[in-house]
């Protein structure tokens, strides 16, 4: 089942999706511009997300390999809607994509064993980890409004190991890998951020870019695929826009 969220004529809903359409309780929505159009399928506290997760980015950015997950948070401001621009920021000449699988909690959770770790997960959808390349650490470079663009759905029958992966940036295949790659499945990386965190519903953890984020540019479009999940496409604005 896809779940997504959606700005309607009747304010933002949440349902189930399929081949265009958003089922409520209630009603039907259709999908197009200036009826409904996607949101972030989740409105979380929190977005953790790790980094250095893939031994093929490590080589290539010449990192040390982290003896457990290495991780950092985006604020709720972060979060982007699918299929809309990514607004480059102002204050940034070096703005790279990285495409990444997210879980999406369903319950509050703590101290959550790896074996149990799909019973509090809701599903999985897709985040672009943008990085402002050349700003002074993490928060300044990872934590700013629209850096995590969501969607397009969260896919609840799904199962994240060994999921195909790979990005597009105007039609040309920029990132391929398997979620098999992985130093840390995401089972293991739930279990570890649960002993440090209250997982909230609606929380999401991303778990890596593999090798080759780059570089976007005002007027790119995005496009990141995870087998079984879906694809996350997005544009990118001009500083300001």
């Amino acid at each position: 089942m896809r779940l997504a969220r959606a700005w309607t004529e009747d304010g933002v809903v949440t349902g189930e999706y399929d081949d265009g359409t958003i089922r409520t309780d209630d009603a039907t929505y259709e999908i197009c511009e200036g009826s409904a159009e996607l949101l972030a399928p989740t409105e979380p506290t929190a977005l953790y997300c790790v980094g250095r997760n893939y031994a093929a980015t490590l080589d290539q950015m010449d990192y040390d390999r982290p003896e457990e997950p290495d991780f950092f948070i985006k604020p709720p401001a972060a979060v982007h809607p699918p299929e809309t621009p990514i607004p480059y920021p102002t204050f940034s000449e070096e703005v790279t994509y990285a495409g990444e699988l997210a879980a999406v909690i369903d319950e509050r959770a703590k101290d959550v064993a790896p074996g149990d770790v799909p019973r509090i997960v809701r599903g999985y959808t897709i985040m672009n980890d943008v990085d402002a390349l050349d700003q002074p650490g993490r928060t300044a470079r990872k934590a700013f409004d629209g850096s995590a663009p969501l969607g397009p759905w969260i896919e609840t029958d799904v199962d994240p190991h060994g999921i195909d992966m790979h990005t597009d940036v105007n039609g040309e295949r920029r990132q391929e890998a398997t979620t098999d790659q992985m130093l840390f499945d995401p089972h293991e990386v739930v279990s570890f951020l649960s002993e440090r965190f209250t997982l909230e519903p609606g929380d999401v953890i991303a778990f890596g870019s593999p090798a080759n984020p780059g570089t976007i540019e005002p007027g790119d479009t995005v496009e990141i695929t995870y087998e079984g999940v879906g694809t996350l496409r997005n544009g990118v604005a001009a500083p300001g826009e």
